[in-house]
């Protein structure tokens, strides 16, 4: 059994078949699509995040508007860039949003990747310490974050407030009870997904990462997973944690799925570079009648690894279709394989 969710990267422009022009309409579809997504009987609403593109970009206002809407629902982030937050301010919104969600807030953060402009963060006001990068910068924010979630006081009051604080320190408010539970990392390596382990955080891999052994990417993507535990496991957490892996499954069972996606599948991996030093390998993508679908995912050693399925989806494409998209996968793939 599986947790089958969505990933939007919540693109909007002008294209031929675009039913998302404008940012406007993103954030309005991107609400429809995650209440129509949970009536399917779908289990996550998951949103990416950039800077400066024609894209989703500060989450918190829609996965609080989303909550809003919706009773069941995960509702999470694959990512949030982490060299662009403020900690603080983020786990007030954080909190906000969870607690208007009743809970269901599934935050996946990461140190960030290569983005639309040359270190854009530098135009939020953030910067590296001397001796330090951008990445470990993202990596420090991150704990900062991590740490106020616990819900601990760590602010000194003012002797003569304006109004009447409880005794001791202060922590931030609004405070949401477990959300530091549901805090997930993104990894591009085994390195970071070691080191999220030993944070108590989640892992959400994704379709693409560093290309450490030269094997095909769901045997590396796997593999990495199983280091992840490992490193769970030996950090002594209590409770379980959970692994999500991302992919682009289409399946072909009318005329616009094979229109739009008949000839689309990659049969195979694609090498790239993050940039000058970071070689990746991008996993496959998979787009083809229901039978061939369920024949090719039983040997994603990595789908079988992970206990949430991510889809990434054509927001472009309009509410309708994606939520056609996600229907077949439910009803044609996921019984076959185990899934549901």
């Amino acid at each position: 059994m599986k947790k089958i969710g969505f990933l939007s990267f919540g693109h909007w422009g002008p294209g031929p078949h675009s039913q998302a022009r404008t940012a406007k309409d993103v954030l309005q579809q991107s609400i429809e699509l995650a209440v129509a997504a949970e009536e399917i009987g779908v289990d996550g609403a998951y949103f990416r995040v950039h800077h400066f593109a024609r894209q989703l970009a500060s989450p918190f206002p829609l996965l609080a508007a989303v909550g809003a809407r919706t009773s069941k629902i995960e509702i999470g982030t694959g990512v949030i860039d982490m060299r662009y937050e403020n900690p603080l301010y983020m786990a007030e919104d954080a909190g906000s949003a969870d607690l208007i969600s009743d809970g269901r807030l599934q935050l996946g953060l990461s140190r960030g990747s290569p983005e639309q402009v040359i270190e854009g963060w530098r135009y939020f006001g953030y910067q590296p310490t001397d001796g330090t990068s951008d990445a470990d910068m993202g990596r420090n924010s991150t704990e900062v974050f991590l740490e106020v979630l616990k819900g601990e006081g760590f602010a000194e009051p003012n002797p003569r407030p304006m109004f009447a604080n409880p005794p001791g320190l202060l922590r931030l408010e609004p405070h949401s009870e477990g959300l530091r539970d549901r805090i997930w990392w993104g990894a591009g390596s085994n390195a970071t997904a070691v080191w999220a382990a030993k944070l108590g955080m989640n892992l959400q891999s994704s379709t693409l990462k560093d290309d450490e052994t030269g094997e095909p990417f769901h045997v590396q993507q796997a593999a990495q997973i199983r280091a992840y535990r490992a490193a769970w496991k030996e950090a002594g957490h209590t409770r379980t944690p959970r692994v999500s892996v991302s992919r682009s499954i289409f399946a072909l069972v009318d005329d616009r799925d094979r229109a739009y996606f008949g000839g689309s599948g990659k049969e195979s991996d694609s090498i790239g570079y993050l940039d000058a030093n970071t070689r990746a390998v991008f996993g496959r993508s998979y787009a083809a009648e229901p039978e061939t679908l369920i024949k090719e995912l039983a040997k994603d050693e990595a789908v079988a690894e992970a206990d949430t399925l991510l889809l990434t989806i054509p927001n472009q494409l309009g509410v309708e279709y994606n939520v056609h998209v996600l229907d077949s996968i439910l009803k044609h793939v996921a019984p076959e394989l185990g899934w549901r």
